[in-house]
């Protein structure tokens, strides 16, 4: 086992600790979470020219795609989730100033990246069948079983990956964030567009695209991480399964794993519950979520940032100071909602149209089913899901992750299946059905997030005035 040796913190991760405690609230959200929300938007956008290639190929390809990308989705949870989770508790010890605990936990947590990676690869032979398990259609099945076991290879990359990206995210660098990401992204997108529109190929080398793009990132995460004395490195020698150090990050991140894996799981059975308006209504579910995405995922990139804001806060002892955050968070993600959704009523039309061109033509009734879907989806996601986002800040930032799984259950087992399954049995309405399942459950979401974030705030106000 290699020696430990004296662990330093450079003047710019000094200076960003010293920034997040005392500086400008308005200016810490801006400087931490602006680049956050300008890549997962750039980042949804380049995702959404991904989808229109698909659909290049056919119709039927894109609705593949999306049906089996939250299949993928339930699997890349676990990295995600973990790294959510353990994020939270790296920024508090950073926050603090107990610099070792934070090596300490980021060593440990990149080994068991590593572990998970092992058991993802070792199902990688059973993918079809897992397909079949989960009620995938045949269709789907055949055409995309080899774009499944691709793209678990890439999420096994990912779970390192989205470690790096939470690390960087607790020592606040974010434009480091948007531009590695962005430059990774323009290379996933360069090579489906040679792979779809040179090479003439099927979806499989989308995912192909995808697992060199995940690749070159951790080569890029492994290089970053390399520096054993710096207290946002990895080192062997800081490797530990004890319980103060891995239990706090574990006991975080399993509701927020939980919560991810359900949250895909009940789209994949809203996806399935789609298909008996046709197979095209889940394509159309799969892009007007794609077009609502470029509006929450730049509330998403808040949330993300403002959660380090808060922990950071909390864990340098002002809790004032952290509630300041979620108000402005607040205000912020809901003039987003509403500008976005504004946007895409305008340019619904021409939007739209871009999706229903293939090589097989124009299909205007897969545009008009997209429409029908879309108009429902952007009212009760916009607004509401940018409120809903400044809650989940709040609680990721304050360690409640059981309440956050919770809410999200709750969004999909109770405010969306329950109400499709009572539209498809005791309504004549079509297509437009899921796209109304949306707005309900996400209107619903933010109803309940607001009154969740309340007794919060509340019950942590009577705490300051007791002690």
């Amino acid at each position: 086992m290699e020696q430990q040796k004296e662990i330093k913190l450079s003047e710019k991760d000094r200076a960003f600790r010293e920034f997040a405690l005392n500086g400008n609230m308005w200016s810490v959200i801006f400087k931490v979470c602006l680049p956050l929300a300008i890549f997962q938007m750039v980042n949804h956008l380049f995702a959404i020219l991904d989808t229109m290639m698909a659909s290049h190929i056919s119709a039927q390809a894109v609705s593949t795609v999306a049906y089996l990308s939250q299949l993928q989705l339930m699997v890349s949870a676990i990295g995600t989730g973990l790294a959510a989770g353990s994020c939270i508790k790296i920024s508090e010890a950073y926050g603090a100033g107990d610099f070792d605990l934070v090596k300490r936990r980021i060593s440990s947590l990149i080994a068991i990246c590593f572990s998970m990676g092992l058991a993802v690869i070792a199902c990688l032979p059973f993918a079809p069948v897992l397909l079949r398990v989960t009620g995938t259609p045949e269709a789907f099945v055949a055409i995309g079983s080899r774009y499944f076991i691709i793209s678990l290879l890439a999420t096994v990359f990912s779970f390192f990956n989205n470690v790096y990206i939470a690390i960087e995210r607790s020592r606040g660098k974010s434009r480091r964030i948007m531009f590695l990401n962005m430059g990774i992204m323009i290379l996933k997108l360069s090579l489906t567009a040679i792979f779809v529109y040179g090479m003439k190929s099927d979806i499989t080398m989308i995912a192909v695209a995808t697992l060199c793009s995940q690749f070159v990132l951790f080569l890029i995460a492994i290089r970053n991480l390399s520096r054993k004395n710096e207290v946002f490195g990895f080192a062997f020698s800081y490797i530990t399964m004890k319980k103060d150090v891995v239990s706090p990050m574990i006991h975080l991140s399993v509701p927020v794993i939980i919560e991810k894996i359900a949250f895909a799981m009940g789209k994949t059975v809203i996806n399935s519950m789609s298909k008996n308006y046709g197979e095209l209504t889940v394509g159309a579910l799969g892009i007007s979520n794609n077009i609502d995405g470029i509006v929450t995922n730049a509330q998403n990139g808040f949330q993300d940032g403002g959660a380090a804001i808060i922990s950071q806060n909390l864990g340098g002892g002002r809790r004032a100071r952290a509630l300041e955050a979620f108000r402005k968070l607040l205000v912020i993600n809901v003039i987003i909602g509403f500008v976005g959704w504004v946007l895409i009523n305008v340019f619904i039309e021409p939007v739209t149209f871009l999706f229903a061109n293939s090589t097989q033509g124009f299909n205007e009734g897969f545009q008009q089913t997209i429409i029908h879907v879309l108009r429902y989806d952007s009212f009760g996601s916009c607004v509401p899901l940018g409120i809903n986002c400044a809650v989940m800040a709040l609680l990721f930032g304050f360690g409640k992750t059981k309440l956050t799984l919770l809410i999200n259950f709750c969004r999909v087992f109770v405010f969306r299946i329950p109400v499709l399954w009572a539209l498809q049995n005791f309504t004549n309405l079509g297509s437009e059905s899921v796209g109304i399942v949306m707005a309900v459950s996400n209107i619903c979401v933010a109803i309940m997030s607001s009154i969740t974030a309340w007794i919060v705030i509340r019950k942590m106000q009577k705490e300051e005035k007791a002690s």
